[in-house]
């Protein structure tokens, strides 16, 4: 086995890039050369790992010659095209966009949850979706007490989710909000040119200044949109419960960093909430936050920056027999993306 690694960042450049690229500085992942790679917007700029800057360089199937370990985050068809090119030139990918997720021969990892489905891999590992990875860390602990049969679930996501020309939206909408510039779907009172600035910015579907959007991702036949319909078969094909009853709303909401959850669940077996918080406070990557005195629960502006997923709002769900209701809060862009594909790379290399 190598003690260090050549590794490649695909999409080095984007929000989960390079966050990947910090935890990897973080964890001191042991980098022998580094890689980074993007689209040719972004050729010549650099980032700085461990001191040194880096050139970021255009993503070329040559240049993923000689990589062990490739962590892409560019998007599904960057991935298609390109991560399978990366194996076959001998690389192990963690790839954390919606492409192979579902692919009955590409292990959906997240280590806390299901470390052994890694033995099935072929070169080709998928990351979970980031609200997929935040629910399921802290159901896990409680699925295996208990055994859920039924899941519903209210997403509240940050604009980051959606990149960085959202969280660019965020920022300017509000800063015309302040101004006392009303904007909505229904009336727009702006001068041209912020209108004009305006349509650069246009990441999200409407205004999402002091709003909240009840869409993420394109609406599907059923009308789920995409983004709900991952929650639901990513958490099946994780907790290899194929048909396990599910349903979730994603809403987008004005916060930069960090993805809330609404969850309720029923269990087959009694579980109370004294001995929920018992597994929760001793689970891995989960911080209990749930003190109802001192108005304590979990916040997104405490879980940003975090790897913790933050679980309070512990209670009965009276409405159900064995229904238990929680809140979580977790960082989309670290334990939802970056620190969850770092950890799958770590995994690897201590399993051999």
């Amino acid at each position: 086995m190598k003690k260090r690694y050549n590794v490649a960042v695909v999409g080095a450049t984007g929000a989960v890039g390079t966050e990947m690229l910090r935890v990897l500085e973080e964890r001191r992942f042991p980098v022998s050369t580094l890689c980074l790679l993007a689209s040719e917007r972004s050729i010549g700029t650099r980032r700085s790992f461990n001191g040194n800057a880096y050139r970021v360089e255009r993503l070329d199937k040559r240049r993923l010659d000689g990589v062990d370990v490739a962590l892409f985050s560019a998007g599904a068809s960057r991935s298609l095209e390109f991560a399978p090119e990366a194996v076959k030139r001998g690389a192990v990918v963690v790839d954390n966009s919606s492409a192979f997720r579902l692919q009955e021969d590409v292990p959906l990892v997240v280590p806390e949850v299901n470390p052994h489905a890694l033995k099935r891999h072929h070169g080709l590992i998928a990351n979970p979706n980031c609200s997929t990875i935040i629910m399921l860390i802290v159901l896990k602990p409680l699925h295996d007490a208990a055994r859920i049969k039924r899941i519903v679930v209210s997403t509240y996501q940050s604009v980051s989710g959606a990149g960085a020309r959202a969280m660019a939206q965020l920022y300017e909408e509000t800063k015309r909000a302040l101004h006392q510039v009303y904007i909505s779907s229904l009336k727009l009172k702006v001068d041209s040119r912020l209108k004009a600035q305006g349509s650069r910015l246009k990441a999200l579907p409407a205004q999402i200044a002091f709003n909240v959007i009840p869409q993420v991702d394109a609406f599907l036949e059923n009308r789920y949109t995409k983004e709900e319909m991952k929650m639901v078969n990513e958490t099946r094909k994780v907790l290899e419960e194929p048909s396990l009853a599910i349903s979730a709303t994603c809403v987008r909401v004005p916060v930069f960093i960090a993805h809330s959850e609404a969850i309720w669940i029923e269990t087959e077996r009694p579980l109370s909430v004294e001995e929920a918080r018992r597994l929760l406070a001793k689970a891995p990557e989960v911080r209990l936050v749930d003190d109802a005195a001192q108005l304590r629960y979990p916040l997104p502006i405490d879980a940003a920056g975090r790897d913790e997923v933050l679980i309070g709002r512990i209670r009965a769900d009276e409405s159900v027999k064995n229904g238990l209701a929680l809140w979580v809060s977790g960082d989309n862009l670290r334990k939802g993306a970056a620190t969850n594909a770092v950890q799958i790379a770590e995994l690897l290399i201590r399993t051999g």
